[in-house]
């Protein structure tokens, strides 16, 4: 009776099984590459995002209109104290626009490294998987072989059958871009 139960039972599919696992470990790493940033890392990343958001502008928005109508002298009571041309607006407005630059490039230099990393880990990846994948076509050439199935397997299943020569690859890849 248990055995009809367990064969009527659903089970994720092996793919989502593998889908669930992978997610996992992306989620992993990433975790990883947060933990691992710099004080200084963390905080332009929060100051850009705090930068690129809608509160923000509507803030910037409030601050500059707020700021020429005080100058100009339209707000009654209120002696203007940074008059026309606004030169110390735009010292402020300059200075912030250096700031939000550098913490831009921060954040680029940090995405950069990490998109590096991905790029190295998936050629890696990929490498093993031409690796594993050469190895299995040997093992199906030869078990045609022993079958008697030899005269059956082309010549492009041959040459995909031999070991690929990574820095061959990318000097052709080199010399075709250069053209």
């Amino acid at each position: 009776m248990e055995n009809k139960k367990e064969i009527g039972k659903e089970r994720p599919a092996t793919g989502q099984v593998a889908v669930k696992k992978n997610i996992e470990t992306i989620l992993k790493l990433e975790q990883e590459n947060l933990k691992n940033r710099s004080t200084a890392e963390h905080m332009a990343t929060n100051i850009m995002t705090y930068a690129g958001s809608s509160l923000s502008l509507l803030l910037h928005a409030v601050w500059f209109v707020g700021w020429i109508l005080l100058n100009l002298g339209l707000v009654p009571g209120i002696r203007p104290f940074d008059p026309l041309p606004f030169s110390f607006l735009t010292l402020v407005v300059s200075l912030e626009a250096i700031f939000l630059t550098l913490l831009v490039l921060m954040s680029q230099n940090r995405m950069t490294k990490e998109a590096d990393k991905r790029a190295n880990l998936d050629l890696q990846i990929n490498m093993l998987d031409e690796q594993e994948t050469t190895m299995i076509l040997r093992m199906v050439q030869k078990i045609s072989k022993h079958l008697g199935l030899e005269e059956e397997i082309n010549e492009s299943a041959k040459e995909l059958s031999e070991e690929t020569d990574v820095n061959r690859v990318s000097k052709s890849l080199d010399e075709r871009s250069d053209k």
